[in-house]
């Protein structure tokens, strides 16, 4: 997870800013996840023991997996309590929070614009942009009028609850509304980490493959919703629809699935719906 991906490599920045910005004075902190540094060094060290010191070679690797599952579970461990008390904040002021997951390139942010524009004059709605580098979707998004900021997440393939924590100083969405969490483009790390969210949506193309889901069952097994995008390219792409479907299905049977092209807008209005249905209008 956290020790393989980089993410949790110590001095990782992470930089929360506006469109419009150049960041250099807004929130930049070292986000290293309190990692604990029990790394046994011991082994490389000349105490001389060079003679045997082969031997020792799985103990060594069996208590450096049982550190990195120890390390894991303390990271979920805080990043869940950091989560909780996002989700009471949410609660408090009425407001929803949807946490957008996909791979790169599944047009997310296509999909995010259409949606701000379908819901203007319904809800309010605020965004959190979360790439590794740059501020290019959270610009698009600012074009549209809705209020957003960006997450550079530096070396990290996830956004994190303390992340969305620092981002909501910053954003202060209003109450009652609606607010899109666009995590890093990536199908695994995101899965992990809850960021105090009522609901997970997870978007794959169908420029993409039908296997998706059991290629990466758990961000399926853990997502409220599915969207199947690009809808529009399905006469030119080798793309079973039933099979996307049923692969879903067979890791997670209560999956809700939506076809669509933002692009086109075809299929739009499932999607919209369901939207307004978490928020009553006042």
């Amino acid at each position: 997870m956290c020790e393989t991906c980089g993410c949790g490599q110590e001095g990782n920045p992470v930089k929360i800013s506006r469109p419009g910005q150049t960041g250099h004075h807004d929130h930049d902190h070292s986000h290293d996840h309190d990692h604990p540094h029990d790394h046994d060094h011991t082994h490389g060290q000349s105490h001389g023991h060079h003679h045997d010191h082969h031997h020792d070679h799985h103990d060594h690797t069996h208590g450096t997996i049982q550190r990195l599952i120890r390390l894991e579970e303390d990271i979920l461990g805080k990043n869940n309590l950091v989560a909780s008390r996002n989700s009471g904040y949410f609660e408090a002021k009425g407001i929803v929070a949807l946490n957008l997951m996909s791979s790169p390139g599944s047009g997310k942010t296509t999909l995010l614009e259409r949606t701000i524009q379908a819901l203007e004059g319904k809800r309010k709605v605020a965004v959190i942009e979360g790439d590794q580098q740059t501020l290019n979707d959270a610009e698009r998004i600012d074009r549209t009028g809705a209020p957003v900021v960006q997450v550079n997440t530096g070396y990290g393939c996830h956004l994190d609850a303390e992340m969305i924590k620092q981002a909501l100083k910053t954003l202060e969405p209003e109450e009652g509304s609606i607010l899109f969490i666009e995590n890093v483009g990536n199908l695994v790390c995101p899965s992990l980490f809850e960021l105090g969210e009522k609901s997970r949506i997870v978007i794959i193309s169908v420029t993409e493959g039908e296997d998706k889901p059991v290629k990466y069952p758990t961000m399926f097994q853990h997502a409220d919703v599915c969207i199947i995008n690009k809808t529009d390219l399905l006469p030119y792409v080798d793309f079973d629809m039933g099979k996307a479907t049923s692969y879903a299905r067979s890791v997670n049977p209560g999956l809700i699935f939506m076809e669509l092209s933002a692009k086109t807008g075809e299929g739009m209005e499932n999607w919209i719906q369901w939207i307004l249905d978490l928020v009553p209008s006042e």
